[in-house]
């Protein structure tokens, strides 16, 4: 008949769908980088959902949406930041093509890297760590990363040591203050953002592995 509508092609019946996924994916993003900076800016008793739609310039009902509660919220922040973090570190340590003294660098250089690149997001980051009220949950979710971090870096301090000639290297203690300056870095950094010393944490992190590695890592290459 002349009224009868088009039948969609299979193709379209199955874009249309990934179409609004995307739409309720890029939606909740928004929300999600909006509580970043509000966080960031203002601290976690700041966060409500309407303070967070405002800043999207959407409606609370959005927020709940998304999100049902401010609990789930700051756990899709939190999974979002650890996520983030994970695919830095893949790209830039996980490489075996390099030698082990490189990887283990791009390890301190990985953290370096992400604190420049997005000062709000590890501003908030520190912010949960740093409330009990919101410690478990980071816990739950950044710490099994934050060990296998730790993990890989003392396996490349072993291979460093093992490879080149390094013995009685005590590389359990040489990742542990590793994650001592990467962590301790981040949170002073974050408290004092007038006092922040370009390079510091790379500097630091080289004079410790000149120490142990002298032939190389030397304290005097730690421009970056």
């Amino acid at each position: 008949m002349g009224d009868d509508l088009p039948t969609p092609a299979p193709g379209d019946r199955a874009a249309a769908p990934d179409r609004r996924r995307q739409r309720g994916d890029a939606s909740a993003q928004r929300i999600i980088d909006a509580t970043i900076d509000v966080i960031a800016d203002e601290g976690l008793a700041a966060v409500t959902m309407q303070r967070v739609a405002a800043r999207v310039g959407s409606s609370n009902a959005l927020v709940v949406f998304h999100f049902g509660s401010k609990d789930n919220l700051f756990r899709a922040v939190l999974q979002f930041l650890s996520d983030q973090f994970e695919l830095l570190w893949a790209a830039m340590v996980r490489t075996p093509d390099k030698p082990p003294e490189q990887r283990l660098l791009a390890a301190i250089d990985c953290a370096q890297h992400f604190s420049r690149q997005h000062p709000n997001w590890v501003s908030a980051w520190v912010v949960f760590g740093s409330d009990r009220r919101t410690l478990q949950v980071d816990r739950m979710i950044s710490l099994p990363n934050d060990l296998t971090y730790k993990n890989e870096a003392r396996a490349l301090i072993e291979d460093v040591a093992r490879s080149y000639g390094y013995p009685d290297v005590d590389a359990d203690s040489l990742a542990e203050s590793l994650n001592y300056l990467v962590q301790g870095a981040w949170y002073w950094d974050n408290a004092n953002p007038d006092a922040v010393q370009q390079g510091a944490l790379r500097k630091g992190a080289l004079m410790l592995l000149s120490h142990v590695f002298p032939r190389h890592f030397s304290a005097d290459s730690s421009s970056d």
